[in-house]
């Protein structure tokens, strides 16, 4: 190590040296294995390479680098986007095509096919998928990436591994140091008790938190699937070395680590094992880690849960943890509103975020790879007359299309026949009625259907934080079906939007007579109006309007003397968004002036209004 990369390693090593050991000793009470920890810090930050570590310095000089008002993401699967790794970096040039420059590369790392949990049960954290390829060949296309400016972002499942990792497999062969890196216990006295208090996240799947091995005779822990198998983070051990293998991946250039299912990963009997004071701790650590080898990478929290559960992620401004957190709640609440045409539990939900710190960057989205879990505030919803469970069965009918006034197609995930509790599952396209309109060969309606979804996409951009893609959501790529003719996606529902994206289909995208040209070239627009206009940053003060139309959703921006408003007409009938805001306004996507007083949208249409005098 160079003397001027020993100094700067030991500056921040100091900067952080007394919190992290005061955090770490209250945690393990270990000074050898926080000596450990130090030591193999410095090798990690030796093995670091100069191009990263000059653009570590580049982002400690400007903290905000990922607030900007460029940055736009997608996420997608590697074999289903192009094979393999070498296939995206081949595909880069589209991927700029889109205006993205942060890819989200769903989990690629070693699984077992079958026993995979769609690449989250992982079974070696140093290993690729061999059909996608290898270490070499991610550190080749993160090298490439940078070239263009585009960060990769990728998971880190700290809270288990597969049954089929390493260390799993010499403690179901009985050695005590590795099952001690799980939770084994050799009587059903203690899983009985935590069984009291602990939620079951697949109750209909995968019933229960344990899971008991008859060769081993040992029950161990599973808070999600039998295959998957809860790492104890009371043993430094396991602290220690998943920090090496998150500094691992941190070196072959990952520019964003997604904490998978973080407020699992501290387990205590007689507690519900989720979002305990020691999960913060463990939080914060990596936070500190980062910033001392590698602080040009961000955080990102996988937190499914509420606002006041998911804000204490980011931290405080003196203790951060989180960079950015997904905003879930309201990528359900808006689907709620889609499905009522009523947009007051929307407004209120963005009303809330609006008036949290401006520190603090939320990714905003209306499809992932996952399931859509209805975790909407019922507390509200029940002043309107609406209960929970039917509430919640209504959605998933109106999503099916079983509703007479849904365009909608899609499937249920995990559904509970005696609770009839589900989730629901399909593509963006599918739910605002692409899929349906092609179907019947509906030209009128294939249009509405791409108005609102690119209404919905210019909603999304409107909100505080960070836009993320879904891969093939930019050509309106509809369900596929044809998981169910593979035995090990078959009985997972989800597999209906992970589809293969289709190359044959975005061949059409410089054609406007196609549903892709179409999809592909509006949001364009919407794109480049975002990454040109500095109030989209995301630290712009944001707020609602009220438009006095239960349809209508007015969100304002406001940074640096520029104001936008952005008007969206959830309902399939015009409206009238009835504001009376001050001042001449300018509709950006047609140029024409106008007052922004008793604005007439069609239905399923947007605006979006940018102040030009007052």
């Amino acid at each position: 190590m160079k003397n001027n990369e020993k100094s700067r390693f030991h500056k921040r090593m100091s900067r952080h040296f007394d919190e992290l050991e005061t955090l770490y000793m209250g945690l393990y009470h270990n000074s050898s294995m926080f000596a450990e920890l130090c030591n193999q810090l410095e090798c990690f930050y030796d093995e670091r390479k100069s191009s990263l570590k000059e653009s570590d310095l580049k982002r400690e000089a400007d903290s905000g680098w990922y607030k900007q008002n460029d940055m736009l993401g997608m996420m997608l699967y590697i074999d289903n986007f192009a094979e393999n790794i070498k296939g995206v970096e081949d595909r880069l040039d589209y991927i700029e095509k889109c205006n993205v420059n942060y890819i989200h590369l769903m989990p690629f790392l070693e699984t077992v096919e079958g026993r995979s949990d769609g690449g989250y049960a992982v079974a070696d954290f140093r290993k690729v998928q061999p059909k996608l390829g290898t270490m070499d060949d991610l550190e080749s296309l993160t090298d490439a990436c940078h070239k263009k400016g585009i960060s990769v972002c990728m998971d880190f499942v700290m809270n288990h591994t597969s049954e089929d990792h390493e260390w799993a497999k010499r403690a179901r062969a009985g050695d005590g140091e590795y099952m001690s890196r799980y939770f084994f216990y050799d009587s059903y006295d203690i899983p009985s008790q935590y069984e009291k208090t602990v939620p079951q996240v697949f109750p209909t799947t995968a019933p229960g938190n344990f899971t008991w091995l008859s060769d081993a005779k040992h029950f161990v822990m599973t808070t999600f699937y039998p295959y998957q198998w809860d790492l104890n983070y009371g043993n430094p051990r396991v602290f220690n070395e998943m920090m090496y293998n998150f500094l691992f991946l941190a070196n072959k250039g990952i520019d964003i680590i997604r904490i998978d299912a973080v407020p699992y990963i501290w387990k205590e009997l007689g507690t519900q094992c989720r979002n305990l004071k020691e999960v913060h701790t463990i939080v914060r650590m990596m936070r500190m880690i980062s910033e001392i080898v590698c602080p040009g990478i961000l955080l990102l929290g996988e937190v499914v849960m509420e606002p006041e559960k998911v804000v204490p992620y980011f931290g405080t401004v003196e203790k951060p943890e989180c960079h950015m957190l997904y905003n879930v709640t309201t990528m359900a609440t808006t689907w709620h509103t889609v499905a009522t045409r009523d947009v007051s539990l929307l407004k209120k939900q963005l009303d809330i975020l609006s008036g949290l710190p401006k520190d603090y960057v939320f990714l905003n989205y209306l499809r992932c790879h996952d399931d859509i879990g209805w975790g909407l505030d019922y507390a509200t919803l029940r002043q309107k007359g609406m209960q929970e469970a039917e509430h919640k069965q209504y959605l998933n009918d109106y999503f099916r299309g079983y509703t007479i006034n849904s365009n909608s197609r899609g499937e249920l995930y995990n559904e509970d026949p005696i609770t009839r509790d589900a989730r629901f599952c399909a593509t963006t396209a599918s739910m605002c009625g692409i899929e349906k309109a092609g179907f019947e060969g509906n030209a009128q309606a294939m249009e509405k259907a791409i108005r609102f979804d690119i209404t919905l996409h210019a909603y999304m951009f409107m909100q505080s934080g960070i836009p993320i893609l879904y891969s093939g959501d930019e050509i309106g790529q509809v369900n596929d079906y044809t998981y169910k003719n593979d035995p090990n996606k078959a009985d997972d529902s989800r597999y209906i939007h992970r589809g293969a994206f289709r190359w044959d289909l975005e061949k059409n995208i410089d054609d406007p007579a196609t549903v892709e040209g179409k999809m592909f070239n509006r949001l364009k627009e919407l794109e480049n109006i975002r990454k040109n206009e500095k109030a989209f940053v995301s630290y712009a003060n944001t707020w609602t309007i009220e438009t006095y139309d239960p349809g209508v959703l007015c969100i304002g921006r406001y940074y640096d003397g520029e104001k936008i408003l952005g008007l969206f007409n959830f309902s399939e009938y015009d409206k009238t968004a009835w504001i009376n805001e001050d001042g001449e306004y300018e509709d950006m996507l047609t140029g024409q002036k106008r007052k922004a007083k008793g604005v007439d949208i069609p239905a399923y249409s947007f605006f979006y209004l940018k102040e030009v005098t007052r």
